[in-house]
């Protein structure tokens, strides 16, 4: 699992990757209450928005880790956003990406960094 300055996590399975955001990131936001969530199809570049997150403390973007297209998303998020607060690393993914540059990766932080 990688990570970006933002607290972004993306796993990576050969040329794909599933995306959410870290345990740092849902507890700093608090009981989050709804997720825009990307299109699938869409095209995303790394460390742009891709997909907004809302709090009860504030709204805030998310970014891809890296580029690619969606492949799927995470639906039950949008009849319960909370999920990402009971399970951030599982059940509260966000999107799956076919990657396109394997290269990003370097840009990204390790768990211990």
């Amino acid at each position: 699992m990688f990570y970006t300055k933002e607290h972004e996590w993306i796993s990576i399975e050969g040329d794909e990757a599933v995306v959410g955001i870290s345990d740092y990131a849902q507890e700093a936001l608090g009981d989050i209450t709804f997720i825009e969530l990307p299109n699938v199809g869409d095209v995303v570049e790394q460390f742009e928005h891709f997909a907004t997150i809302e709090s009860v403390k504030a709204a805030n973007d998310i970014f891809s880790p890296m580029s690619g297209e969606i492949l799927d998303v995470n639906a039950d998020l949008e009849e319960e956003p909370g999920i990402i607060n009971k399970s951030p690393y599982n059940k509260g993914w966000i999107a799956r990406i076919k990657l396109s540059d394997a290269e990003e990766k370097s840009s990204l932080m390790t768990a211990k960094e």
